[in-house]
Parts: structure tokens; C-alpha cells; sequence
């Protein structure tokens, strides 16, 4: 026996809000003060740092478990499987369903549960719930998943990542431009066979780096200090993950007892293009070895960064030849990671 990813699906919004669209926004410091250059070197900074020249918004009458939803649809059907053998359904956020236009946010009931009853699933044995890990929420689940199907408590499992950034964003703040909207889901149940998970690996930080990503006020004074956004220390951030996303990744793929050059693909959370080539040149460092050109598929180019939804839909692309110049095989070893909110980290190894 084995655990296994059997199907995947993702859903990508049609809105693209592209960098120019960013050309008139006020930007400010984060005391309020006004920035000393152009929003157009603004911009054109950003991009040479992350990579990302346009992101993808949610459709103003979709939530984000709306999203999950139509992502959780999509894995189901590739999965072909009847959805009302479904053990668990685990739905990674962070900020549960924020309306259009408002700021609050709304996670009663739970987003599991609310996705479940979109999907009418009629049996009370299937349980919903939530976790809250960061961007590293799918990569979490999965590996829950996988210990309910070890411990023989399930035998397949619904596992989703689900957000809408945009809603939670200080468009006054530069880090806005990062985040965008989207969702992917994947079904994981015991099979007969050697391929699937191999090793997974997870550790959360907290000591100094609890608050790297917090809730904190606008960078507009006028803006009422009770209302608060997503922001982050991107510097400190990009520090902690160089070294412990590599390290991490090292210590799962070292447990899997695979050698690093069997490794095809590392899907990794599509945060920061520059952050990302970073952690991957110090993985291979770790072994003395140099990264292969086409190890690591980027899709923040396009989609920007949607936390807990940016793993799951870089494997659903991959694996439905929807990503140029990118392909996984049967038998490939590919490495799911991610580092995030908490400050957690988590990695997989898994044979394809």
C-alpha cells in the first residue's frame, strides 16, 4: 500500500490585475510619509525582485471557499471517485471568506464545511475542518491526510488550499502587489503500489520569528488604525527561509533515503521568484551539487503569490500540461515545500 495524490484540480480567477494597473495607486511609507520616487520604479523594482508582472483577483461574488469549491470539484472528477467516500475534507486558509468590499472576515461556519455542502456530500462521517498554517497549509494537509490513512483511520481524503488576498491587502503598502487570489485541491488515499509520499518533514518557528507576517494597520494614517491588512518583514523572511526551507527540504529528502539526483521537479511556494532560486541554490549547495535549469517550475510570473493555493495549482498545471517546458513522469521523485505565517516550514518527498 501506498498514499497517494490521485487527482488535482485548481481554479485560477479570469480577473488579471497587471503591474501597470499599479501606476496610479498611492503608495506609502509605513509612517505614513510619501515614498521619494515613482510608482513606475516602484513597479519595475518589484518585478526584478519577485518576478511577478500580473496576478490574478477573485470575481467580486466569489469567496474563497467558493473558489475551493470549484478547485475541490475539479480534483474529485480527476480522481474519478465517488465524492461520498470521502474520510476527510482538510481546507487550508488563513483568512477565511472576505466578502467584496468589506473587511471582515467570516469562518462560521468552517470553509471545509461550507465546501462540503457545496458539494452536497450527504455523509456525516465525512469531516470538515480547517487549519490555519500559513502559505505551508496544503503542503500540511496532505501530510495529515497521509497519517489518518496510516494510522487507518481514512482511507481517502480531500485536501484543499484556498484564499483571496486581495481582500486583506494595504494598497498603500508596496508588498501589496505580491499576493493574489486562487485555489487547488487534491485527493489522497491509500493505493496499491511503491510510488507516493516517501518522507515528509515540518517544523515551526516562533522564538524571534513568530510575527514576520502579521495583521497589522495601514500605512495611511487617515485609514482607521482598527482595521488591519497582511503585512510581512520581507527581509527578515527572506533570511530565515534561505537557511531553513533548505535545510528542511534536506532532512525529508535524507529521510526518503532517495540521492538528490533522482530529484526531477521541486514545486516550491511561489512567494518571492528571487527568494525561491535562493532556497534552491542553497539546497543543492548542502550536497555540494549545482540545481539542474529546470528544476524549479515558477508560475508567480503569472499568477503571483496565493499562499496555501500556490502548490497545489503549480502541481495541477504541471501535471495537465499547462506549464510550458515543465512535465512530471511516472516514477519522478519531485519535493512539495513551502515556508510561511507562523513561522512554519514543511516539505514532501514524493514519488510520482
Amino acid at each position: 500500500m501506498t498514499i497517494k495524490i490521485t487527482g488535482t484540480g485548481s481554479f485560477i480567477p479570469e480577473s488579471i490585475e497587471r503591474n501597470e494597473d499599479f501606476h496610479e495607486h498611492r503608495f506609502l511609507n509605513t509612517d505614513g510619509s510619501k515614498i521619494d520616487y515613482p510608482n513606475e520604479v516602484i513597479v519595475e523594482k518589484f518585478k526584478a525582485i519577485t518576478g511577478i508582472v500580473e496576478r490574478r483577483y477573485a470575481d467580486n461574488q466569489l469567496t474563497a471557499s467558493d473558489l475551493g469549491f470549484l478547485a475541490a470539484q475539479k480534483a474529485i472528477d480527476d480522481a474519478n471517485i465517488d465524492m461520498e467516500t470521502i474520510d476527510y475534507i482538510i481546507c487550508a486558509h488563513n483568512f477565511g471568506d472576505v466578502k467584496h468590499d468589506t473587511v471582515q472576515s467570516d469562518i462560521l461556519p468552517c470553509l471545509a464545511s461550507r465546501i462540503k455542502h457545496r458539494l452536497r456530500i450527504k455523509n456525516p462521517k465525512c469531516v470538515a475542518y480547517d487549519i490555519l498554517f500559513g502559505c505551508p497549509g496544503w503542503v500540511e494537509g496532505v501530510i495529515q491526510a497521509q497519517a489518518y490513512i496510516k494510522a487507518g483511520m481514512a482511507k481517502r481524503c480531500l485536501v484543499i488550499g484556498c484564499e483571496t488576498l486581495s481582500r486583506v491587502v494595504d494598497k498603500h503598502d508596496r508588498d501589496s502587489m505580491i499576493y493574489s487570489d486562487g485555489a487547488g485541491a487534491s485527493i489522497v488515499e491509500a493505493i496499491d503500489g511503491e510510488d507516493g509520499i516517501l518522507a515528509h518533514e515540518t517544523a515551526t518557528f516562533t522564538y524571534d520569528e513568530a510575527y514576520y507576517l502579521f495583521f497589522g494597520k495601514s500605512n495611511n494614517k487617515d485609514i482607521s488604525s482598527d482595521t488591519r491588512y497582511i503585512k510581512m518583514h520581507g527581509r527578515k523572511i527572506y533570511e530565515f527561509a534561505l537557511t531553513n526551507v533548505a535545510q528542511a527540504m534536506k532532512d525529508c529528502l535524507d529521510k526518503s533515503g532517495i540521492d538528490i539526483s533522482e530529484v526531477k521537479k521541486v514545486l516550491i511556494h511561489q512567494a518571492n521568484e528571487k527568494m525561491d532560486e535562493a532556497i534552491i541554490k542553497r539546497f543543492y549547495r548542502l550536497y555540494k551539487a549545482k540545481a539542474p535549469e529546470d528544476i524549479m517550475p515558477m508560475s508567480i510570473h503569472k499568477l503571483g503569490n496565493s499562499s496555501v493555493a500556490t502548490v497545489p495549482t503549480l502541481f495541477d498545471l504541471i501535471r495537465n500540461n499547462k506549464l510550458d517546458n515543465h512535465e512530471i513522469n511516472k516514477g519522478d521523485v519531485i519535493i512539495f515545500a513551502s515556508v510561511g505565517a507562523g513561522m512554519h516550514i514543511n516539505a514532501i518527498v514524493y514519488r510520482y
